[in-house]
């Protein structure tokens, strides 16, 4: 995959999401809802300020985030399930993932 994100804009891939509920049922593919988590995989370069000046991005390739659940561009590049999103729509960083 060769896909750099523009200014502010993060490519997350999607957390794989649990096969077993907390009880130990399986859940259905068809029953799972897409995981507001996961890993950054690329950034773009950062803001644009009103004055010109680039604003360095917080977020960073390795992240692993949560991010607004209706938020973002779903994509799929080479089999595998992407979100893009702006670095506004991040919620925050998991520590210790």
């Amino acid at each position: 995959m060769n896909f750099k994100p523009l200014r502010d804009r993060l490519l997350v891939k999607y957390s794989e999401e649990a096969e077993k509920s907390a009880g130990g049922l399986y859940i259905p593919d068809s029953a799972k809802e897409k995981p507001q988590e996961g890993k950054v995989v690329a950034a773009g370069t950062g803001r644009v300020t009103d004055d010109g000046k680039l604003q360095a991005m917080e977020v960073k390739v390795g992240d692993i985030v949560l991010f607004e659940k209706y938020g973002g561009s779903k994509l799929k590049l080479d089999g595998t399930e992407y979100i893009i999103i702006k670095e506004d729509e991040v919620l925050g960083i998991l520590a210790n993932k």
